[in-house]
């Protein structure tokens, strides 16, 4: 029997045929799982062990304890403030003091009033409160204790439940298929040598210590073991599309000594970072390969990252290669031509006839005039233009190149697999070389795990003389210091600057928030919106003389440009815009940036958004303001804002605050790929090790035939979902 028929003979049964048809639709209903191999990986989130039982007459206030104690009341109210009851429950702790009792709360305690009556006894496990002079645990998790369970106290497992799947309900189901697990029948995939130096059990008996660990630290080497398996997959998964795209053909583009990029160098007016040196010296020798470069180009708003670029654009150029940059916007794109037209200064003109020392430059956006397009088109058909820059309106049909030789894609999360796809299937016979930017600072183990068949490049260090940005929270519900925010605006107005003030939404409605006043006096509950916030300017007399216009999403494109265009001519003094200005916005006049309700905002978007100011030379101030009270853990976000300019530091700080999610994107709850065990923040050491096991594997020549059960586990575990993830980037 191969290891492939009994999986299936297993891990992929109907729930049904395993555990029958009610418990399966159950199941299903309950967390959208249908076959054994999705629900043995419903882990449990944590156990309650007999050895950390607290007496209730010593609970510490509030801290998480664990009491075995037995139900000697109970009672049931309804809720005054909203539909449904609390079911409370009074035990009596049989290892404390005779007669300590303890009130236990559940809130719509269905399961509870089931599960909890007089007499029984139960585990309890929660943090401790207080309530009407007395403490009690409010949603406590338990586990009803029969006289096996006490006879022998193993950790008791506590799951992910529902009302109508509860713990018990869950252990019941999961101890069943426990009987039934054998390594035939979960067989293992992982190199022995790598189970034997990393100390981790075999798959079912991973399983089984996972779910019903004798001791406790069973459970967590079980875990450990898990974690490893999906670090290690995920891992393989990247490299061997790696290998995939290493097999590709791709012209080399060397570097030619007295050519444009020489020429380039040798006409700027700044010497370059030790990082753009070095991460321009990664790629000019990737572009030297016949094999497509896959690399990742991350640095800070402003770290100079278009330069490097640009640099290797004119490697690619000088070799006989075109390229093209795609931007997610029409304004990013109109700034990166430019920028770069400006940078290039006579490079930008390759003469009458294609005789000048230069290469052509063009633009192309959805909105170009026709003429404009059709000259643009015919540039890059002719070879005559080199660099072309653009956004989706590059992915049409009509745009064929002469030779594509490098695709520059600037924000690539913006983008999808088939918009990249169809502008590197430009490159005729070969396949372009690709370099992907990102403003956006990405934690290490992301990088590692959803990035890890990319080369990284990073810039980590500002260019010289880029001007210091300073952050300040300011406490909107003190009266003074809502007054100087205002008068903070107009003051820098009036030193000949501009200023941007961010909002979280467009426009307040009745229906949302009732009778909206254009004033502060109102109520910390409300948010600021970019119409309230016109009308309370317009309101203001210090802003009579002050130009001030809106900017948001609903507007159209011609509108939003006109109005871009007119901030960036020095036009308008104060935009007040939603997020719309967070990426591709660059006036260097602007030196203010004041963020409305600030803490509605993540961390990484609010660090993007004050990147907007600062960048003409000039200091720039970044202001938070909130209603929220100082101690409010909202506004500890803003103090990690306040506290550095360090993005990749608040990238990981981002990282923790919103957790990891589903990194991988997969959303499917039975997705065989969906990473349920390896913590992206917590796991570092252990991704780092799966990475350097696989560089090992991918070492040997024949794996694939030493190792076909770890082959038929890889393809599994990468569904289609996770592919489709894994070819975006």
């Amino acid at each position: 029997m191969t290891a492939e028929t009994t999986i299936q003979d297993f891990e992929n049964s109907p729930l049904s045929k395993m555990l029958g048809a009610k418990n399966a639709t159950a199941l299903e209903k309950a967390f959208g799982y249908g076959t054994v191999g999705e629900f043995i990986r419903h882990f449990p989130r944590r156990y309650v062990e007999v050895g950390e039982l607290t007496p209730i007459a010593e609970l510490p206030f509030d801290e998480h304890v664990t009491v075995v104690a037995q139900v000697v009341n109970i009672s049931q109210r309804q809720m005054h403030s909203r539909k449904g009851f609390i079911f409370e429950v009074t035990v009596s702790d049989e290892l404390g003091d005779a007669g300590q009792q303890l009130k236990m709360t559940f809130f719509n305690g269905y399961q509870a009033r089931t599960d909890l009556l007089v007499g029984t006894i139960a585990m309890f496990s929660g943090k401790v409160g207080w309530y009407q002079d007395h403490l009690q645990l409010n949603q406590p998790d338990y586990a009803v204790l029969d006289e096996a369970s006490q006879a022998d106290p193993r950790p008791i497992p506590i799951y992910p439940a529902s009302a109508k799947m509860p713990n018990k309900k869950i252990r019941d189901l999961m101890a069943h298929l426990i009987e039934q697990m054998t390594e035939e029948n979960l067989p293992e995939f992982l190199p022995k040598e790598l189970l034997d130096a990393h100390h981790y059990p075999l798959r079912h008996q991973a399983y089984a210590n996972r779910h019903s660990p004798r001791e406790l630290k069973n459970a967590y080497v079980a875990r450990q073991r898990f974690a490893f398996e999906e670090a290690f997959l995920l891992q393989l998964s990247l490299a061997e599309r790696n290998r995939q795209i290493g097999t590709q053909h791709s012209i080399a583009r060397p570097r030619r000594t007295g050519g444009l990029a020489d020429k380039f160098d040798a006409q700027l007016p700044f010497v370059l970072t030790e990082d753009q040196q070095q991460v321009g010296l990664e790629i000019s020798q990737d572009l030297e390969l016949n094999h497509p470069m896959h690399r990742l180009l991350q640095g800070e708003v402003g770290s100079g990252k278009t330069v490097v670029a640009l640099r290797a654009i004119l490697q690619v150029i000088d070799a006989g290669g075109q390229a093209a940059l795609l931007a997610p916007t029409e304004v990013l794109a109109a700034q990166h031509y430019a920028s770069i037209t400006k940078m290039l200064g006579s490079l930008a003109d390759p003469g009458l006839f294609g005789e000048g020392e230069g290469t052509g430059v063009a633009l192309l956006t959805g909105s170009a005039k026709t003429a404009q397009r059709r000259e643009a088109l015919l540039g890059i058909a002719s070879g005559e233009t080199g660099l072309i820059v653009g956004t989706h309106a590059l992915l049409g049909e009509q745009v064929r190149f002469a030779e594509l030789g490098l695709v520059v894609i600037d924000e690539q999360h913006r983008f999808g697999v088939e918009q990249r796809d169809a502008l590197r299937a430009k490159g005729n016979d070969s396949v372009p070389h690709t370099l992907v930017m990102t403003a956006t600072p990405i934690p290490r183990t992301v990088a590692m795990t959803v990035f890890g068949d990319l080369e990284t490049s990073t810039i980590k260090h500002l260019p010289v003389g880029r001007a210091p940005i300073s952050t300040h929270i300011v406490p909107m519900q003190l009266t003074g210091y809502r007054n100087r925010l205002y008068t903070r605006i107009s003051e820098e107005v009036a030193k000949g600057h501009q200023v941007y003030v961010v909002c979280p939404r467009i426009s307040d409605s009745a229906g949302e928030q009732g009778v909206l006043l254009a004033t502060y006096e109102d109520t910390s509950a409300q948010s600021m919106s970019v119409e309230k916030m016109l009308e309370l300017l317009g309101g203001l007399p210090e802003f009579n003389s002050v130009t001030v216009q809106g900017l948001h999403s609903q507007l159209d494109s011609e509108d939003k440009q006109g109005i871009m265009d007119a901030f960036a001519s020095g036009d308008i003094d104060v935009l007040v815009s939603t997020t719309v200005i967070e990426v591709g916005v660059d006036v260097h006049n602007a030196t203010l940036m004041v963020i409305m309700d600030a803490e509605r905002f993540g961390i990484s978007q609010l660090h993007q958004l004050r990147g907007r100011v600062g960048r003409g030379g000039l200091p720039g101030t970044c202001l938070l303001s909130t209603w929220l009270d100082a101690d409010h853990p909202s506004v500890n976000r803003l103090r990690v804002i306040e506290s550095t300019l360090d993005g990749f530091e608040l990238a990981e700080a981002d990282l923790a605050e919103r957790k990891e999610g589903n990194i991988l994107g997969v959303q499917q709850s039975g997705s065989q790929s969906t990473l349920r065990e390896l913590s992206i923040i917590k796991d570092r050491a252990l991704i780092e090790k799966a990475r350097d096991d696989v560089r090992i594997l991918m070492g040997m020549p024949s794996w694939h035939e030493k190792y076909p059960a770890l082959l038929a586990a890889t393809k599994n575990w990468v569904d289609e979902s996770t592919r489709e993830f894994l070819n975006k980037n």
